[in-house]
């Protein structure tokens, strides 16, 4: 039975969009993500829809309200979890916020990051692959699967729509 963890992951662009916010994942020891950067987002609970889960967890996480909001595609992450739990992504960019982020969270310190540096930060071997849509100006949404086995992507495949 295929039953994922749904959840949201957005990058937050600067004013003059050179820049997005990220997470550098560095105040739990037991976090999957130790020293990882990583856009910002979490589980959507039972009562919301995919876009209040993502303006609930951009707000949690950063103290900003969420003002233009593009889909940019989805990923199906199956063994994703430290258990092997699949997972089910929504990607969003965050074009423009209202609010001034925080320093940090639970989770780590929250740092803007030139987008044309992002590629040599520490992160998920798997982030390297839709990254680079995420900040493209192809306004066509990608639905992508990548499969992780011992925290490492097997494949990736994607389709553009």
């Amino acid at each position: 039975m295929y039953t994922p963890i749904v959840a949201t992951l957005g990058y937050i662009l600067s004013p003059d969009r050179k820049q997005t916010l990220l997470v550098h994942r560095n105040r739990r020891p037991d976090d999957q993500h130790l020293g990882k950067y990583n856009g910002l987002g979490g589980k959507m609970v039972p009562e919301e829809d995919i876009f209040q889960c993502l303006v609930r967890e951009i707000y949690e996480e950063a103290n900003i309200l969420c003002d233009k909001v593009v889909l940019r595609g989805t990923i199906n992450w199956t063994g994703f979890g430290p258990q092997g739990e699949n997972w089910f992504g929504f990607i969003y960019r965050i074009d423009t916020f209202t609010g001034t982020p925080a320093a940090c969270n639970e989770e780590g310190d929250l740092v803007w990051v030139d987008v044309a540096d992002i590629m040599q930060l520490p992160m998920w071997e798997g982030d390297r692959f839709f990254l680079p849509m995420v900040f493209d100006d192809d306004p066509r949404v990608f639905h992508g699967f990548m499969p992780y086995d011992n925290a490492r992507p097997i494949d990736w495949h994607y389709s553009r729509i």
